[in-house]
């Protein structure tokens, strides 16, 4: 018998789990208001912009720590992630 693959979230949910996830913590909260220039006044703003959430997986995506710390927090798999990126700005992606 097959086992069927789980069924994965769309790739908005997969972008706005991620936001939440680093929202949840202030250290990492921090370092990603730090590097991508925003303030936590300006961060839903910033969010209302179609380049908001890859950019934040991108952010993710390049901190193999923090990938698999999100991916074990929301039970995905990491090419979840990746998936989620391409398809939410599909004329950005790098890796095709």
């Amino acid at each position: 018998m097959l086992k069927r693959r789980p069924e994965m979230p769309p790739a908005e949910a997969i972008g706005a789990k991620a936001l939440s996830f680093l929202a949840g913590d202030m250290e990492r909260l921090g370092r990603f208001l730090a590097l991508s220039g925003l303030e936590p006044r300006t961060i839903r703003d910033a969010a209302r912009d179609t380049s908001f959430l890859p950019a934040v997986l991108d952010y993710v995506l390049g901190d193999e720590r923090l990938l698999f710390e999100f991916v074990e927090a929301e039970g995905l798999p990491p090419e979840a992630v990746s998936r989620a990126r391409r398809e939410l700005a599909p004329e950005q992606s790098s890796d095709d």
